[in-house]
């Protein structure tokens, strides 16, 4: 069940003025469900993309990347689940081509200007025929705000969508900014196994979404982890339609700031929505590491804690076992650590410092925090001034149940 996670009404979910999008069931994996999408895009819609760093990247990744790189408009996006066409070769490729090919027919645009993307079971082949028949039936159910149904459309062993949106004004224009995105599990940075798709009215010149994408991705998707497995298919797009008449060109522009931090914001919302709806997820737990020597130790002992499965089993079970938080602290990769530096905080409870238990700490205030759904693990390190922050879950039987049956 997931932890927390807000699911909007479907009409609190704002239409993107120049974004249509078309749902069908085109039988990938199950009959009767969902599970083909197609974004057709407005003419001048500046799109940019980060994708995973796996080496085993999807075909759909790659023809992403090439599509991207070429420098033709994106003006549509086609997503299948069921099938990640992952580890499928040349074939692979073909079949990412020529979803490519069947929208760009469908819609009556240049093939490089489709974006294609899929996510579900690595190593088996696309059932590409019906995915060229889905196409056709997904483009001719374009609509203005289907928004709610494509967040249900992308799911694969998520149990609730994740969307967001919001109206914010910036320089007397409306803007209005939606996203949906997709992960439960196989989540871990650089960037965690996701679909992420944002899109706004607002104008942004190409060159500098191309800039701010990579800067949304690092404060949002690339700092949540639920396993420390990261997925071969992993991609977060950004779409700026223009639609409103607020044009950005420069990061010197009055209203980028606001408009940059209101897309961090919506990415980052949709982010911790994949985390608290990780697969058999009771807890959502944000680890802040502060008072750093730099970012990078920072979030290597950030990540420490959130990557062990010994510290995650003990939130499952509330068990204030907090010596296993110590453990992963000391075994980050900071050979110059001095643990004497080192404070713990469980919530509002300061557990260790000056390299022990602290004096006050009592079994029973870190008890108390444990058994809350939402916990802050706080740690200073006392060797700098950075503090990063990342988000994790905890891991139960019911994880261990989801990727035992996931092909079943």
């Amino acid at each position: 069940m997931a932890v927390n996670l807000v699911v909007p009404a479907p009409d609190a979910v704002h239409a993107i003025s120049g974004v249509t999008i078309g749902i069908t069931a085109a039988g990938i994996r199950k009959k009767e469900r969902p599970d083909l999408t197609v974004f057709r895009l407005a003419p001048g819609t500046s799109v940019a993309g980060v994708f995973t760093t796996n080496r085993f990247r999807a075909a759909p990744v790659t023809v992403c990347e090439q599509h991207l790189a070429a420098g033709t408009p994106i003006e549509a996006l086609v997503i299948n689940t069921g099938n990640a066409n992952a580890g499928t070769g040349e074939r692979g490729m073909a079949d990412a081509q020529r979803m490519c090919s069947a929208t760009a027919a469908a819609l009556g645009i240049d093939a490089q200007s489709v974006l294609p993307f899929s996510t579900g079971v690595i190593l088996e082949p696309l059932p590409i025929e019906r995915i060229e028949a889905g196409i056709g039936q997904a483009t001719a159910a374009l609509a203005a705000n289907q928004w709610f149904d494509a967040a249900h459309s992308i799911m694969t062993t998520d149990t609730q969508p994740k969307i967001y949106s919001t109206q914010i004004q910036i320089n007397g224009h409306s803007v209005t900014i939606t996203g949906i995105s997709k992960g439960a599990g196989m989540i871990r940075p650089n960037m965690a196994t996701m679909l992420g798709y944002l899109a706004t009215d607002a104008g942004i010149a190409q060159p500098l979404l191309d800039s701010v994408v990579h800067e949304i991705a690092d404060q949002s998707f690339n700092r949540i982890t639920v396993d420390g497995d990261m997925s071969t298919n992993d991609s977060f797009i950004v779409m700026a339609t223009g639609q409103s008449g607020l044009k950005l060109q420069s990061d010197q522009d009055a209203g980028w700031s606001e408009m940059r931090d209101a897309l961090i914001e919506a990415a980052k919302d949709l982010a911790c929505k994949i985390v608290r709806d990780a697969e058999g997820a009771t807890k959502f737990i944000t680890i802040t590491v502060q008072d750093a020597g730099n970012q990078h130790e920072a979030l290597k002992v950030a990540y420490a804690i959130a990557h062990s499965p010994l510290v995650k089993t003990a939130f499952y079970a509330s068990d204030p076992n907090l010596g296993r938080i110590l453990a992963a602290i000391g075994y980050a990769g900071i050979d110059d650590l001095d643990v004497e530096s080192v404070k713990l905080w469980l919530g509002d409870v300061l557990v260790a410092s000056d390299g022990s238990r602290h004096s006050n700490y009592l079994e029973t205030d870190g008890q108390r925090v444990m058994n809350e759904s939402e916990i802050l693990v706080r740690v200073s390190l006392g060797r700098g001034s950075v503090t990063e922050t990342v988000y994790t879950s905890d891991f139960s039987h019911e994880y261990v149940s989801i990727n035992a049956d996931y092909r079943s």
